[in-house]
């Protein structure tokens, strides 16, 4: 074995040799790539305790099925937190932008093992991007999780938050990659997980600390700049919110003429005096108001999904998880898939995409991205016509006044779904194409700033890593 070498000109961190002797328990490259050996030795040489050393009890959770959505799942003011992936952050800070919850019966019964409170501490165990990302539950929470997630009781909140700092810093994400397993989905076992070497230090505490506190005042400062658009976009259409209605019963009861029924839809759901009212405030408005298929081009333009042997190739594919409640789309970690694409569905500058099925049913996203694309399924997507500027559409469609009319439109009981002539439906206030754009123009001014705060957020935490890095290595 000493007799071979490697050229100087190939990278040595993909292309390597080792002994037979240095063989652990696993067999995978990837495992013994050099530069994660070297920084866990450096690691190892602070004398550092495992995980597990932490640990008084462990358990992941479970997802219960969608299909009997009804059966589990509820609404926020009845529920509890259903935690998943996209609710740990790597502040160690929980996130519940897009927070499920289920019923009391589902989190004391088929979930009971995996309740968390105060406290403890929860972990990301499979998923792609980045691995281990860990938060701590606050004071006075009670919810549950999924089976993306464990959660570890620790023996106070203090040590749960330096965990979790360790393993949100750069050091802990490497140590946590080299222990995964599986190609396209990669996982922690419990041993893998347990086995990641802790090193404590109060400084890094400190550090997160101060990020959090800077992360807290820049998204305050985001969500009071979004909650400004409905009144400026309000004020501009003349349109005049309609005051909610007491929740009584008297107020929940109502009746309809059958010349009333539209849509072919006669549930009690559609015909809610609160949507009645919602479409009447754009009605009132000062522009006149059209439906959607009248300012289109064309129709709109339904997405495909990729079969598991359509699959890695050359085509990157936008589906719903890649589009982010903000209306941005995350273009990190796309599915690849054969060129099974119509060229409709490319996506172009300017295409409007609208969710129609899914967690994530009704959400608006705008593309604005150089580059072959192609729309995934359950995803619509169209361009408006010259009567109409596709950003003020985009707009629009994601106010208060809209979200409520697309709510309006979704059908059925377990697994919502948004018809495209129903969206096709939708009514649209058209100003003229000037003022279109002036209003456009000045929300995505907003939106911009919104997003200049969170980037903020991001170069705060690469730096706060690197300061977390020179602490615990040298």
């Amino acid at each position: 074995m000493n007799n071979y070498t490697i050229s100087p000109s190939l990278n040595k961190n993909r292309i390597f040799i080792l002994q037979k002797s240095e063989l652990e328990n696993r067999f995978d490259p990837f495992y013994y790539t050099p530069e994660l050996l070297k920084l866990e030795k450096k690691v190892l040489s602070k004398k550092p305790k495992r995980l597990r050393y932490y640990v008084k009890g462990i358990a992941s959770g479970a997802t219960p099925k969608t299909t009997e959505s009804e059966k589990y799942y509820t609404a926020k003011e009845n529920g509890f937190p259903f935690l998943r992936v996209q609710n740990l952050s790597s502040t160690g800070v929980l996130e519940f932008d897009d927070c499920k919850y289920i019923n009391k019966e589902t989190h004391n019964g088929m979930l009971k093992r995996s309740q968390v409170s105060a406290g403890d501490l929860l972990v990301k165990i499979t998923g792609v991007g980045r691995m281990a990302v860990a938060s701590v539950v606050p004071e006075g929470f009670e919810g549950n999780i999924n089976q993306h997630v464990c959660v570890i009781k620790t023996r106070s909140k203090e040590i749960s938050e330096t965990l979790a700092a360790f393993l949100n810093s750069d050091i802990g994400e490497r140590l946590a990659s080299r222990r995964s397993t599986g190609g396209t989905r990669p996982a922690l076992d419990y041993p893998a997980l347990l086995s990641i070497p802790i090193i404590e230090d109060k400084r890094v505490l400190q550090i997160t600390a101060k990020v959090i506190e800077e992360k807290q005042r820049n998204e305050a400062e985001s969500v009071k700049l979004i909650s400004s658009i409905d009144d400026y976009l309000m004020k501009e259409l003349g349109i005049k919110l309609p005051k909610p209605t007491e929740n009584t019963l008297k107020n929940r009861m109502f009746t309809r003429t059958l010349s009333n029924i539209v849509n072919k839809r006669f549930d009690p759901f559609f015909h809610q005096n609160k949507f009645i009212n919602n479409l009447q405030a754009i009605s009132d408005g000062k522009y006149p108001v059209k439906q959607l298929r009248e300012i289109i081009t064309g129709s709109l333009i339904k997405g495909s999904l990729p079969k598991q042997d359509e699959k890695n190739g050359e085509c990157s594919v936008v589906q719903i998880n890649s589009i982010n409640a903000d209306g941005t789309i995350s273009l990190d970690e796309l599915l690849t898939a054969k060129n099974i694409f119509s060229k409709e569905q490319k996506l172009k500058i300017g295409d409007v995409l609208i969710v129609i099925t899914g967690a994530t049913i009704g959400k608006i996203a705008f593309w604005n991205y150089e580059g072959d694309y192609f729309l995934g399924g359950d995803i619509v997507k169209f361009q408006t016509n010259s009567t109409s500027d596709n950003a003020f559409i985009y707009h629009f469609l994601k106010c208060s006044l809209m979200q409520t009319e697309i709510i309006r439109n979704i059908t059925g009981a377990t697994n919502g779904h948004l018809a495209p002539e129903d969206i096709s439906r939708l009514p649209i206030t058209i100003p003229p194409p000037e003022k279109q754009k002036e209003i456009a123009k000045h929300i995505t001014n907003i939106r911009q700033q919104a997003q200049q705060l969170k980037d903020k957020t991001k170069d705060i935490l690469a730096k706060a890593n690197k300061n977390i890095e020179n602490i615990l290595l040298t």
